[in-house]
């Protein structure tokens, strides 16, 4: 159940990562540029997975009788695809612009 979230969020991670791959076509493709986007999408897949364990061990469930027997429990899942996405797109971020800074174009 530890990793429940981040596979759920795994589909739309690959679209992303898709996206962050295919575009802007504007972006010389040298082989520089794709080592830099492949470690950019290694680091975003590593930061996701990290946060979310670190997140689905944050989560403190209420006592069995407090609220009933299955309150709260949806949040142990909630937070660590929060946390996931949350850490892939701020990766992803940083990584498009400096991929700007780097290889954008020089007018």
């Amino acid at each position: 159940m530890r990793y429940l979230a981040i596979l759920l969020l795994a589909p739309w991670l690959l679209i992303l990562c898709w996206a962050y791959w295919a575009y802007p076509k504007s972006l010389p493709r040298t082989s520089g540029r794709r080592i830099f986007d492949f470690v950019a999408l290694l680091l975003a897949m590593i930061g996701a997975v990290q946060c979310a364990v670190i997140g689905f061990d944050m989560v403190e469930l209420p006592p069995v009788d407090q609220f009933g027997r299955a309150s709260g429990g949806i949040w142990q899942q909630v937070l660590p695809a929060l946390y996931g996405y949350g850490a892939f797109a701020a990766v992803l971020v940083l990584a498009m612009l400096l991929r700007h800074a780097c290889w954008g174009s020089r007018r």
